[in-house]
């Protein structure tokens, strides 16, 4: 379980590919608080560290989880949100995260408005699965890229998010351009209340 609030964008180092599983090495500054079989959030995607070394350590991505997740489009360099698992005797300071990607969308749109930003995303839109509460609701909770963030205009496949100069700097939101793809996990209470309302 996680909270969306996220501790450190941190640097892919190495990328290798075993079958159909991807493994990611990252480097971040709480490394050596870290153990093997820890989840840590990763762009949103919850993953079990599996090898730690030095200031390093690595994680395994799955079939299911490339082809649900922008972790596959990654690249060395690339800056990744880190989120540890919530503590469950401490504040709840973005919203309930499961760490379970729904899809990606595209950035369709980025704007500065007097020192902060508002970024656009564009999702497949499927009527049956918005019946199950895969949507975004105007005011409501979106995590992307494992950023807890509050929903504006959204529309049926678009939603937009206004990000202080905080989050900008300290996620990879300074690195998105129109085109980026990232993930989303839509809000588990939301997907509750669909199914429970069909019942």
């Amino acid at each position: 379980m996680f909270s969306g609030i996220v501790e450190e964008a941190a640097t892919v180092v190495s990328l290798r590919k075993e079958a159909e599983n991807l493994h990611l090495t990252m480097k971040c500054s709480f490394t050596h608080e870290l153990k093997i079989d820890q989840s840590v959030a990763h762009n949103g995607v919850c993953l079990t560290v599996v090898n730690l070394e030095g200031d390093t350590y690595t994680v395994t991505a799955i079939k299911e989880t490339l082809e649900r997740s922008n972790l596959g489009l990654l690249k060395v360099g690339d800056k990744v949100n880190l989120e540890r698992s919530m503590l469950m005797n401490g504040r709840l300071d973005g919203h309930i995260v499961q760490g379970h990607v729904d899809q990606t969308a595209k950035c369709v749109e980025i704007r500065e408005a007097d020192g902060s930003w508002y970024f656009k995303f564009e999702y497949e839109f499927d009527r049956e699965m918005a019946k199950k509460g895969y949507l975004t609701v105007d005011k409501g909770s979106v995590t992307v890229n494992g950023v807890s963030l509050t929903v504006v205009d959204p529309t049926n496949n678009t939603f937009e998010v206004a990000i202080i100069p905080y989050t900008y700097e300290h996620t990879n939101f300074h690195q998105f351009k129109v085109g980026s793809v990232v993930n989303l996990e839509f809000d588990i209470i939301g997907k509750y209340i669909s199914r429970i309302t069909q019942l």
